[in-house]
């Protein structure tokens, strides 16, 4: 079931090991299910429960520890020989005289780990409090250091094969976008609409089914649409509603972003300058982005045209996104923001979203872009326009 050679995967390892080397640090523990499958291919929903991908400076193959049920799909779908996933019994799930870090000390003392400089994923959803104390408890020699980012920073530049996934994703973000537009109207029940975004970006396209998106289906919508982060009800759509969808291709955990926003009957002047705004910005940077070029350079571009007519927007106005897993299709490395420095390379990904938010309406209009030798190119091919139904 991999998805990429070994010898992709070996590479993956390799240049997480050097980042390593740079840090000091001997062996990673990496709980974050996104940068697990990077490493070594493992994929389900498992990252309720504890687990980890391991590595080793001083070993050649990293670890895969999780729930023994979980184990059968980590033989399945990672590279990793078999002698390296090892398995934890049923009785440390959500126990309170137990946790799953002892078994990893256990197996850490027992490969004469336990005295190094071990480095864990300290800001990241999967990795809790009770996770830390519990490995400071049973690895008491250990000097435990942040790993924040450093597989996140390995994986932003994207093998080839990579981006054949997220061009792929792009595909089916084309042909669900159009679908959820089609079917939106005044009395659609919300509810509906976002069945019917699952069910078009599940089923993707005949030459490429779709998989689950990290986020789920963003549909602020009326005097709501300012609140980017809203998801549905089951009202039903009204005629003068504004609404905006953000949402996402997805094809093996690769992901393409997309915003448009829609008019259900005549929009207001208000609603057509500021769309015709928001697109104006987003085409200077889109066409200002290449290599060599710094994040906070392209989202200048962008506060430079809002100036011209009198406006300022405080929140980023993107970011880099690429394999992940929920609750987030971001990857936590480059924001496209003042301040941020990041040289863009070829083989970045980005999500560019310059989204307007006000207290009675929103402008959501964004594109996720591949950065090539020479510029940027969108992953999808969908009109950039505001929606009149």
């Amino acid at each position: 079931m991999l998805k990429f050679t070994k010898q992709e995967y070996q590479s993956r390892v390799q240049n997480v090991k050097e980042k390593m080397e740079e840090r000091g640090i001997e062996v990673l523990l990496v709980t974050n299910p996104a940068n697990m499958n990077y490493l070594t291919g493992y994929n389900a929903w498992s990252f309720y429960v504890h687990q980890m991908v391991v590595v080793m400076l001083n070993e050649e193959e990293p670890l895969w520890i999780g729930r023994f049920m979980d184990a059968i799909a980590a033989r399945k779908t990672a590279w990793l020989n078999h002698d390296n996933i090892l398995a934890y019994s049923d009785d440390y799930v959500q126990s309170y005289e137990k946790h799953p870090m002892d078994y990893v000390s256990d197996v850490l003392k027992e490969r004469a780990q336990d005295k190094k400089k071990i480095a864990v994923e300290m800001d990241n959803y999967y990795f809790t409090a009770q996770c830390y104390e519990s490995l400071k408890q049973g690895l008491p020699n250990a000097e435990f250091v942040d790993a924040r980012g450093l597989v996140n920073w390995v994986k932003i530049i994207k093998s080839d094969m990579e981006i054949e996934f997220m061009k792929r994703a792009g595909k089916i973000m084309e042909k669900g976008m159009g679908d959820v537009i089609d079917y939106l109207n005044v009395g659609v029940r919300k509810c509906d609409m976002a069945a019917e975004i699952y069910r078009s970006f599940t089923s993707g396209t005949e030459e490429f089914g779709g998989d689950y998106a990290a986020i789920v289906p963003l549909m602020p919508t009326g005097v709501d649409a300012g609140a980017c982060h809203l998801t549905w009800t089951d009202e039903k759509y009204k005629d003068g509603d504004i609404v905006i969808f953000e949402l996402a291709g997805c094809y093996q955990r690769y992901h393409s972003p997309m915003s448009r926003t829609i008019s259900l009957g005549k929009p207001s002047k208000k609603l057509e300058e500021t769309v015709k705004i928001t697109i104006e910005g987003l085409n200077k940077v889109l066409d200002f982005i290449k290599p060599g070029v710094t994040a906070e350079e392209a989202e200048a571009v962008w506060a430079d045209n809002l100036k011209k007519y009198g406006l300022f927007k405080e929140s980023r106005i993107g970011y880099s996104t690429g394999l992940n897993y929920p609750p987030d299709w971001g990857e936590h490395t480059v924001s496209v923001r003042p301040g941020d420095k990041t040289v863009l390379q070829p083989n970045m990904t980005l999500h560019i979203i310059p989204g307007m938010y006000y207290e009675d309406f929103g402008v959501e209009i964004s594109e996720a872009i591949h950065i090539t030798e020479t510029g940027a190119e969108t992953l999808a091919n969908f009109p950039r326009k505001l929606f009149i139904k």
